[in-house]
Parts: C-alpha cells; structure tokens; sequence
C-alpha cells in the first residue's frame, strides 16, 4: 500500500512505528522518576557512641556506688563545717561581750582594760572571718553533694580540686598528730584524710567519668 509522496505537504504522513512498552521496574525497588539514576542502598547508619571515655559501653543509668558515698561524705562534711560555723560565730559574740565589759571598765587609753578591749575586738573579728569561711566551705559542700544528679564537668574538676585541697589540709594535720604522739590527735586527721581520698576518687574513675559525662535531656 503506497502511502504518496512523501514530499507532498498535502499527503497523509508516514506512520511512526509503535514505542516499545515502559519495563517495569524491580520487585521491591522504588522506581526512580525520568532521567535520574538509581540510587544504590547501603547499610543501615550505625548509632553514634557517647562522646566519653569507653564510649561503646551502655550510658550509667543511676549514680556509681562509689559517687554515693562521696555524696555521703560531703553532706557529714558539711553539717560538721554548719556546727564549726555556728560554734565560732558563738566564740565571737563571747569576746564582743567580753570586750564590751572590758570597755566600760576602762577609764583611758593608758588603762590595761582599755587594752584588753582592743585586743577582744581584734580577736572578735577574726573568729567572725573564720566562722565565714567555714559557712561558705559548708555551702560549698552541699551544692556539690546536690549537684551530683545533674552536675556536668564544672561539678566534677570543682569536687576533685576540693577533695584534693581538703586531703592535703589532713595530711598535714595527720603528720601533725604523729609528731605529737597522741592517738587523739590522730584519729580526726586520719577520717579526714580518708574522706578527702574518696571524694576525689569518685569522680576520677571511670564510672564517675561516664556519669559526669552522660548526656542530660
């Protein structure tokens, strides 16, 4: 069957033979959109590891034992620093008496009251600092042994500096009670020493590193 010429612009046009059927795409596979490649499939993505010390181990889900009893310690710790507090800030109130009484003896400078007065005033405003100090080192303690729980590493460098100053204060104090001889000025030093050693411990090891280091949501 002629079709014409096919120079013709008037003639029908020539067939165009039929297109080949799209393949149908793999079993299992999502067919990829026109002009796009397939994308090859991997394997899963592993989870990331903790970004701590022996990270490839499960994260601590309640405090190290160890931690426990460091958190123990600073909480006796800081009831014996409340009681030390409120024994000097006692002392000082006693020698602002004492100075007062002495005070209202004295009839000029020259007298030895007025003196003595001096000298209880001096010794007030000391006992007052050192009552301070063992107020704040109390504060200290109970806002490490608190943070514990949700403390990060600012918690941990601040106990294991704290620790290590307080064990060496012991040691000097443990030293001390041997050079005297007396077993009474050992024992104190000596539960010192051994607080201080726990309390800097704990939070080195590697259970009070991954605690500290675990992450918090």
């Amino acid at each position: 069957m002629s079709f014409g010429d096919p120079n013709n612009p008037y003639g029908q046009p020539p067939q165009q033979p039929p297109a080949a059927p799209p393949t149908p795409p793999g079993y299992g596979y999502p067919q990829a959109p026109p002009g796009v490649p397939p994308q090859g499939y991997g394997y899963p993505q592993q989870p990331a590891y903790p970004g701590y010390p022996g990270g490839n181990q499960m994260l601590p889900q309640t405090m190290p034992g160890l931690l426990v009893t460091a958190r123990v310690f600073l909480f006796i710790i800081s009831a014996v620093q409340i009681i030390a507090a409120l024994a000097w800030f006692y002392i000082a109130a006693f020698a602002n008496d004492i100075s007062n009484a002495a005070d209202s003896y004295s009839s000029s400078s020259d007298d030895p009251f007025s003196a003595f007065s001096d000298g209880a005033d001096i010794a007030t405003g000391l006992l007052v600092v050192i009552g301070l100090i063992a107020a704040a080192l109390a504060t200290l303690s109970i806002t490490l042994g608190v943070k514990f729980g949700k403390g990060g590493q600012g918690i941990r460098i601040t106990t294991v500096i704290y620790g290590a100053l307080g064990g060496i204060v012991g040691l000097i104090l443990l030293f001390g009670g041997l050079d005297s001889g007396m077993a009474s000025a050992v024992i104190l030093p000596l539960i010192w020493v051994v607080f201080a050693a726990i309390i800097t411990a704990a939070p080195v090891v590697p259970s009070g590193t991954a605690w500290f280091a675990r992450p918090r949501y």
